[in-house]
């Protein structure tokens, strides 16, 4: 399917992650998120990509938000994560890096996920209803 929006955001030398809104055939919409990642042992890119479906939206940015705002009060507090806000292309970077990164024709290995949330973090009966894996 045909992306209809994208977003790329490069995380240092050999990470760049992929947002991409997708139709269905039914005018259905869906985000895929890819991490492409350089391999180290040859030129090519490892892909890993997960499927995230409308109704998982809410519950995805409740947890992530969730885990991430842990980490920064919690484990971290003292760290500054403002002194890794960039979108600079890394200078070692080349023209030929960032083709290989955005082609398609690199193999990818899909998991499909709906939302990972904590249970502890939900009242007992809906905790039933948590998709985990």
């Amino acid at each position: 399917m045909e992306s209809i929006y994208s977003k790329r955001i490069r995380a240092g030398k050999r990470r760049t992650y992929f947002f991409d809104v997708r139709a269905t055939r039914g005018n259905d919409y869906y985000l895929t998120i890819t991490e492409s990642r350089k391999r180290f042992d040859d030129n090519g890119y490892d892909r890993h990509k997960i499927f995230l479906y409308k109704e998982d939206f809410n519950k995805f940015i409740k947890a992530l938000g969730e885990a991430v705002d842990y980490v920064k009060t919690e484990l971290m507090p003292d760290f500054n994560f403002d002194a890794f806000n960039h979108d600079e292309v890394p200078e070692d970077m080349t023209s030929e890096d960032i083709t290989a990164i955005d082609s398609t024709s690199v193999p990818e290995k899909s998991v499909e996920a709906s939302a990972v949330v904590e249970t502890s973090a939900i009242p007992d009966k809906a905790a039933e209803d948590v998709d985990k894996w």
